[in-house]
């Protein structure tokens, strides 16, 4: 697992990277604690974009607290609901969830979402049900209102998956592991020989401008106990 940390300047930047064969809350956590001992800096608030592993959700919660903010990734949602659902109506389904997460404001996005969900009761529970489920944690962009200056960068995993598809140009080479070590070594020089080409990424004016958003809804968290409020801009 790799973790690839964008700074409020835009510079990619590879924080870790650990060897586990799971992504259970307890080697997640484990993974952030060795972050934070090393100086890892959250407290100013921190955008986490995940996939919707559970695992990930619950070490975030428990290590960041008011500080984290989950963003899961939209894509990954999509895919997923569209795979309960017939070849045939597949993607038109796949086109009204880009469109709805193409909505600026958080109210605009939920509302084109929750009536997609129930068109989906009547064609397939299952799918609906899916697309209800962590529903809010695709919006936090939305809520934070800045869905349209960081959508490329932010609303999907795809900067990690591409830091993680280059390392596949380096270690699909290797013919024979011989242990553990010889695969971190690899992977561990593979990123950083790509750390110094990473480009900024797209928006990244607009990053200062997100840390004064989270820290806005940190103060929420912490005086009212409420979670995220909705900044519609």
């Amino acid at each position: 697992m790799a973790a690839l940390g964008i700074t409020v300047e835009g510079r990619k930047i590879i924080v870790g990277i650990e060897q586990m064969n799971t992504e259970n809350a307890r080697a997640v956590g484990q993974f952030f604690d060795k972050l934070i001992e090393r100086g890892f800096a959250y407290e100013d608030g921190l955008l986490c974009v995940i996939d919707g592993a559970k695992g990930f959700t619950k070490a975030i919660e428990d290590k960041f607290k008011e500080c984290g903010f989950i963003q899961r990734c939209q894509q990954h949602k999509k895919e997923n609901v569209v795979s309960y659902l017939p070849l045939g109506i597949q993607k038109m389904y796949r086109l009204r969830l880009t469109q709805a997460y193409e909505q600026t404001t958080y109210s605009q996005a939920k509302a084109a979402l929750n009536a997609i969900a129930l068109e989906l009761d009547r064609v397939n529970p299952s799918a609906a049900a899916f697309l209800r489920e962590g529903m809010e944690e695709t919006l936090t962009l939305h809520q934070l209102g800045l869905s349209r200056e960081l959508r490329r960068s932010f609303s999907s995993t795809n900067c990690i998956e591409s830091v993680l598809s280059q390392v596949g140009q380096f270690t699909d080479k290797v013919d024979r592991w011989r242990n553990g070590r010889h695969i971190q070594e690899w992977v561990a020089a593979s990123l950083m020989h790509i750390e110094p080409r990473l480009h900024k990424v797209n928006g990244w004016r607009h990053l200062k401008l997100l840390r004064e958003r989270m820290q806005h809804a940190m103060r929420n968290r912490i005086q009212n106990g409420s979670d995220l409020v909705a900044a519609e801009v």
